[in-house]
């Protein structure tokens, strides 16, 4: 007995930070459909951006751990403000004379009331100003990126005064060589490589960084986020098109050594390709990041449906083994990006000898 409430502990203080608000262990149909609502709820603010950064509320004592975020909003002039106005039991947030409110995590101008009228197809009809707000993904990207900064800037003072590596030279050095050795090089070739090697690096160590935190109960979900991984995506589609060397284009237009009818039929589908290939880049990561994020919180969600101690071991037993796995995958996943994204630069400086 001893041990299954030892066991209970440590799942409630390792994964359940986002349903401590909610869990119940109630009986009766009412309390376990509003149960699953609030797991519903939990899991959907997991995944989404806000303009707060929310670790915990207890609703019965009205206790909030938390702390909010700048709201910098356009609307016919410059609107500043902390999230915490967004209060929606006092009212909407007021800024020179305009009311601003939220609606799933979008902005909205309201009147003084707060309301929000739907259209026909169930979207907001209110005015939308441009957001500029530091949100919590915003504001987990900069944080990832100084420790980025700081961490190869840690290293390269190491090594710029040529001593042997130590503390975290040590932990970075085969990491940086895996990123040489086994994904540059044999994807771009040793004449290309160097010239790329920075931007590998960086989307390297942010992706792999910024899914580790992801995995914390904080409901930070970075490379969950598609517009984020639509603009490492982007990136790697802009520096593949504009290092290409003229045998790039050569094969997308008008390729060699095939048919001239042929060629009218490939240059359509080749120049598709362009396009395809940082799309699948961007779905990739997000796809996979964002189901595991689901998968794991949903796991969570049955151990307080269930009354039944046996399904609750289990369900926690596979909650432990899968969170285990996702650190894999963080780490999988950034080697996919980078790999794919040095493969793509490697087609695009590739020489070519023509007979």
């Amino acid at each position: 007995m001893q041990i299954k409430k030892s066991l209970r502990i440590v799942a409630v203080s390792l994964f359940m930070v986002p349903f401590l608000a909610n869990a119940s262990d109630g009986h009766g149909e009412h309390e376990e459909k509003s149960l699953k609502e609030s797991i519903k709820e939990d899991i959907q603010h997991h995944v989404q951006d806000s303009h707060s950064f929310h670790i915990f509320t207890d609703e019965e004592s009205g206790f909030h751990l938390g702390f909010p975020l700048p709201v910098i909003l356009w609307d016919e002039g410059l609107h500043t403000f902390m999230s915490s106005e967004f209060d929606h039991h006092e009212g909407p947030a007021e800024s020179n004379g305009k009311y601003y409110t939220t609606y799933h995590s979008k902005v909205y101008r309201t009147n003084a009331a707060g309301d929000i009228e739907l259209g026909e197809d169930g979207y907001p009809t209110n005015v939308r100003p441009l957001d500029f707000s530091i949100t919590k993904n915003v504001a987990s990207i900069i944080l990832i990126s100084l420790l980025v900064f700081l961490i190869f800037r840690g290293t390269a003072k190491v090594y710029s005064k040529g001593q042997v590596p130590r503390g975290i030279a040590k932990f970075m050095e085969p990491l940086v060589l895996f990123v040489k050795d086994e994904i540059a090089i044999p994807n771009i070739g040793e004449k290309h490589y160097k010239k790329y090697m920075s931007f590998l690096l960086t989307v390297f160590f942010f992706i792999w960084i910024a899914n580790l935190v992801g995995l914390m109960p904080f409901g930070v979900n970075v490379t969950g986020n598609i517009a984020i991984t639509f603009a490492l995506a982007l990136l790697t589609f802009l520096i593949t098109q504009f290092t290409g060397k003229k045998d790039y284009w050569k094969h997308i237009f008008w390729m060699p050594g095939v048919p001239v009818p042929m060629k009218f039929i490939l240059a359509p589908i080749e120049l598709l390709g362009v396009f395809i290939k940082p799309f699948a880049l961007m779905i990739r990561l997000f796809a996979n990041i964002s189901a595991g994020h689901i998968v794991l919180m949903s796991l969570i969600g049955l151990l307080f449906l269930f009354q039944n101690w046996f399904a609750r071991g289990a369900f926690l037993g596979l909650t432990l083994f899968l969170s285990v796995i996702e650190l894999l995958v963080a780490f999988l996943q950034a080697y996919i990006f980078t790999m794919l994204s040095a493969l793509y630069f490697g087609m695009a400086v590739e020489e070519h000898e023509h007979h």
